[in-house]
């Protein structure tokens, strides 16, 4: 299962989350570990360059998209290269909404729009598109035509 999905800036202040999965008292634990481990090791980090850890036998990859650090927790089936998978999806999904690696700004002018490729990448905890191209059209928030 995926277990969180987490966007924050440098400074650590989250943009966004999602958690599947993890009690209410325990998520404030992940926000901290998750923000704490980025800024240890996200410093001079490439774009888009992976980075692995493990704790309390879940599997976590991060990693920076423009000035946004991007965090998935997975466990069971979810291993590191699964994770790797979701977060390729990800990425890709957040550069095609914003045009570009995004600036801290531009992902909140585009909040809604990657908001939206999150409820479709990712569904209950389990990985459900990895096709961009289906993706794009899915989100395109025009109703349903009569046939």
């Amino acid at each position: 299962m995926l277990l969180a999905v987490l966007f924050s800036n440098y400074d650590g202040n989250i943009l966004i989350e999602r958690f599947h999965g993890v009690p209410a008292e325990e998520r404030q634990h992940w926000r901290s570990f998750l923000v704490k481990l980025g800024t240890d090791n996200l410093k001079g980090a490439k774009n888009e360059e992976l980075f692995v850890a493990s704790h309390k036998s879940v599997y976590i990859v991060y990693t920076m998209l423009g000035d946004v650090c991007i965090y998935v927790v997975g466990k069971d089936e979810y291993d590191e290269l699964a994770l790797a998978e979701v977060i390729f999806v990800i990425t890709s999904s957040v550069k095609d909404a914003c045009g570009k690696p995004p600036t801290e700004r531009l992902f909140l002018d585009k909040y809604g729009k990657i908001c939206l490729c999150l409820d479709e990448i990712v569904w209950k905890g389990m990985l459900e598109n990895t096709d961009k191209d289906r993706i794009r059209r899915l989100i395109r928030l025009k109703p349903p035509t009569d046939v």
